[in-house]
């Protein structure tokens, strides 16, 4: 007896996703398969955005439903263009509707097989079809996303090397375009600074640098290039700026800093002393000591420089957070003083020059390391170990969007030998490599865990913090998301434990990402549920949340270039009272090595072309009512927590908006 199936075919609503091509589709079931049949009502089917509904007739019924096929071939002498499918919703002759998610591009000939939306792991597998579509699409990953090394000591990452040869799955809709896009000559002429980078002069006149920056300041970056000197400011962007993540409180002097209680009580409050202070809470340090010994380069023909400062700062009975010392080198001597906000203008201002060049590189290291080689581990170890069905995968696929081929572009055209980072900082593409050799060896699990990070830093108190207020904030709404969402599909420990998957997962991102580094206490398995839970919190809050505070700010901070200088042409000062109002401008990079870097800011900065904020879901991966609640609840609470965050910011002469949810990127796609 015959039997009807009523088949519903999603094209994408992004742009060009529609073909003319034919597409052929076979449904797979327990008791055999449909026929070949090419999808055809008469039209133009597969049109941007359009639902069409075709009849699928089988000479018996197929019972179960298990895999849908799709195969596309070229029509005619019409050029091949790839099509996105979304979704295949099919109508049984025994009134169910199975959802088959497709959400990936077509290319000429490419033959994909689909299986039920329904998240399933490996041990609730009924059907041995199912079974062996689970192992071949594991086993045919692990062939296609195959670890290599980007530099012996960093994180691995996928073999690709340039965005043509990524699977379509994990492609820029427009590679062309965003491939272009993605490149310092663009930004340079979007800032207006094209001419200057083609000057290996060096600055002359402060007016100058004004007249260079005003066509491309913005509201924050006006503020930078107003308060820049200021002690006051100095100390706020270390809490808000775009490099959060060297404050600590100092609860004892580092046996190397040559600071004395005389030195720095001017500084404090009357009545009071820098032990006093230490035990009350209220010194913090600054230690820049991973650029220590760094290689330097030459450009323009001009050696460059980098100190490896100390910097020690004091929160006042106001709150404010104040520079109170600078030492520029780790180790104390007579070539070595320590800087005071009592010494003359020139040299204090020469001292914290310094330390702005050491937290821009600090930053610059932290942010590919923290955020994006971190988050291409996560997704070729997903990729590779954790299969469409399984509910983990589903979870964390829209956060690994475009990661894949925005890396590849970092590597080539910012982290690279030429790239514009490593040409136009200081320490070059030798120092970077070392300095993020230093940060992972020195990376932990705890440190990528925010609440725990903000307590093993002291810096639950601290006023104005508005960095760790939001993080903190977002860390709690995905921990609840994630709690909500794990424990629908692992209710006891012995739930993880037998997942084979989910423990080849996190094995392979210890492996590969934290070279076996037992010191960074990244967990090798997971035992518990509570496990799983705190770090697929961490990894959704590290290529998010984290991802924005540390990218956003680059260009209003940085736009207004002595605040973040990429590399200084002088050694740091050995002695004091030899500055002047022209060691500034001598010390500043050329007028090229400014434009470029700040072009990166800008590259950096700007949100992409397809913006999908944090808690946002396009692409339905459950197809189930209890996780589509979960992700509407999560919504709201984001949705009140931007309102909260914009009204706090009316206040603020400076509003802290990169933790804004409306701001986050559902992933670390730019």
């Amino acid at each position: 007896m015959k039997a009807v199936y009523d088949v519903e075919v999603t094209t994408g609503s992004m742009a060009h996703a529609g073909t003319l091509d034919n597409i052929f589709i076979t449904l797979i079931g327990t008791q055999g398969m449909s026929e070949r049949t090419k999808l055809d009502s008469f039209g133009r089917d597969f049109k941007t955005g359009m639902k069409v509904k075709y009849k699928v007739t089988t000479r018996f019924t197929l019972d179960k439903l298990l895999l849908v096929r799709l195969e596309k071939d070229n029509f005619i002498f019409l050029p091949e263009n790839d099509w996105f499918c979304s979704l295949v919703t099919v109508r049984t002759p025994e009134k169910d509707v199975v959802h088959f998610l497709c959400y990936r591009w077509m290319g000429e000939g490419e033959v994909i097989e689909l299986r039920e939306a329904k998240a399933t792991k490996i041990y609730e597998e009924n059907y041995s079809q199912l079974k062996e579509h689970r192992q071949n699409e594991l086993k045919l990953n692990k062939q296609v996303y195959q670890w290599t090394e980007f530099k012996p000591g960093l994180p691995q990452h996928a073999c690709f090397q340039e965005p043509l040869s990524l699977p379509s799955v994990v492609r820029f809709s427009f590679t062309k375009v965003m491939d272009l896009a993605f490149s310092c000559s663009s930004a340079l002429s979007e800032i207006k600074m094209k001419k200057l980078a083609k000057k290996p002069d060096p600055w002359v006149h402060m007016e100058d640098m004004k007249s260079a920056f005003w066509p491309s300041r913005t509201a924050v970056s006006e503020y930078v290039q107003l308060h820049w000197m200021d002690d006051e400011f100095f100390g706020y962007q270390l809490l808000n700026g775009p490099n959060p993540m060297m404050l600590r409180r100092c609860t004892e002097l580092p046996l190397n800093f040559a600071v004395t209680d005389g030195m720095v009580q001017p500084f404090l409050e009357s009545g009071t002393s820098l032990t006093l202070e230490m035990k009350q809470g209220n010194i913090f340090l600054c230690d820049y000591k991973r650029l220590a010994d760094l290689p330097t380069q030459v450009i323009n023909g001009k050696q460059q420089y980098v100190a490896a400062p100390l910097c020690l700062l004091y929160k006042n009975q106001g709150g404010k957070l104040l520079p109170i010392a600078i030492q520029l080198q780790q180790q104390p001597s007579e070539d070595n003083p320590v800087f005071l906000p009592s010494d003359s203008e020139y040299d204090w201002q020469l001292a914290k020059l310094y330390v702005r060049n050491a937290e821009c590189l600090e930053h610059q290291a932290s942010f590919y390391l923290r955020t994006h080689l971190l988050a291409e581990t996560f997704t070729v170890s997903l990729m590779r170990n954790l299969p469409a069905a399984h509910p983990i995968h589903k979870l964390l696929v829209p956060h690994t969007r475009y990661t894949l081929q925005i890396n590849i572009l970092i590597r080539d055209r910012l982290l690279g030998p030429e790239g514009a980072v490593t040409q136009n900082t200081s320490i070059g593409d030798e120092g970077m490599t070392s300095l993020m050799k230093k940060a992972l060896s020195e990376l932990t699990y705890s440190s990528l865990c925010l609440p725990e990070d903000i307590s093993d830093r002291g810096l639950e108190s601290v006023p104005d913090f508005f960095y760790r207020d939001d993080g903190l904030q977002h860390w709690s709404f995905i921990n609840d998301f994630v709690r909500n969402i794990v424990k629908l599909y692992y209710q006891s420990d012995d739930d993880v434990q037998q997942d084979t998957e989910l423990q080849d997962w996190i094995k392979e991102i210890f492996i590969y990402g934290f070279l076996e580094l037992s010191s960074t206490g990244i967990p090798q398995c997971f035992s518990t549920v509570e496990e799983v839970i705190k770090f697929l919190t961490m990894v959704i809050f590290t290529v998010s949340a984290q991802h924005s505070a540390l990218r956003a700010g680059q260009f209003d901070y940085g736009s207004w270039f002595p605040n973040a200088p990429g590399s200084l042409k002088r050694p740091p000062p050995t002695s004091k009272g030899s500055s002047d109002k022209n060691t500034l401008l001598d010390t500043l990079p050329d007028m090229n090595t400014s434009a470029y870097l700040v072009s990166v800011f800008w590259l950096l900065s700007k949100p992409s072309s397809d913006f999908v904020p944090l808690g946002q879901y396009p692409e339905d991966y459950f197809c189930q009512m209890a996780p589509q609640n979960m992700i509407k609840d999560h919504q709201a609470e984001l949705s009140f927590f931007s309102e909260c965050i914009k009204d706090r910011n009316k206040g603020l002469q400076v509003p802290y908006t990169y933790m804004c949810p409306d701001n986050i990127c559902n992933s670390v796609s730019i």
